[in-house]
């Protein structure tokens, strides 16, 4: 299969309310471009030098997700372009974004990171920390950024069980903070949940958005 009967194979099984972001880190400008030509725009990326090298050299309507570990000291280069940032986990980095994104006049969508995976390498606020969070900080106050979902991985596993009951924690942890804490926020309504192996899982916990990469741009 080449990119494009990868992309076309995986729409098959994507249902239309979900957002698949192709998650270009490390493939070159021509393979993002076979996406880019078969019809995908939105496109995730998680080393800060890379995507602003792949933003000034590809098609400026190129809709670009942040989706790695973000350092507070990076977080300038990418506000002047970025659409969704997946990986705000922590307070402080929400700050950050908030800092950068007002000196450029441009209100940024972001949403927190949940570590639910057995994994300590992964980042993110852990399920039970977050509604003390919440309750702590009125993100309400926040003019450039814009909190609207929530995003995490689940574990590296063939555990299929596993997986989905991670899945499904997220997704009863965005239902609660929508309750409590979003009521009157219509645009908090994402849930970043999936990748190229478990994409269908995180869909039926009610995944809006699947990152998928080595099954878009392997072609063996």
């Amino acid at each position: 299969m080449n990119i494009a009967e990868n992309i076309n194979e995986i729409r098959k099984h994507l249902p239309s309310k979900v957002e698949l972001i192709c998650v270009s880190k490390f493939q070159s400008d021509a393979a993002i471009m076979q996406a880019y030509n078969a019809g995908e725009r939105h496109f995730g990326e998680s080393r800060v030098q890379e995507l602003c090298g792949k933003y000034e050299r590809l098609p400026k309507d190129i809709c670009w997700h942040f989706i790695g570990h973000l350092q507070t000291n990076k977080v300038k280069y990418i506000v002047p372009f970025v659409t969704l940032i997946h990986s705000v986990d922590s307070v402080n980095l929400l700050h950050e974004i908030e800092n950068q994104a007002a000196k450029i006049g441009r209100k940024i969508n972001c949403l927190l990171q949940i570590h639910i995976a057995t994994e300590e390498n992964k980042f993110g606020f852990a399920v039970d920390e977050l509604p003390a969070v919440l309750q702590q900080n009125n993100f309400s106050n926040l003019h450039n950024v814009n909190v609207c979902g929530l995003m995490g991985m689940a574990s590296l596993t063939d555990n299929q069980k596993q997986i989905h009951d991670e899945y499904n924690c997220i997704a009863e942890l965005f239902t609660t903070c929508k309750q409590v804490f979003f009521e009157n926020k219509n645009d908090f309504t994402q849930l970043s949940l999936g990748m190229s192996h478990d994409y269908q899982l995180a869909i039926e916990s009610g995944s809006t958005m699947v990152r998928i990469g080595s099954s878009i741009f392997n072609n063996d």
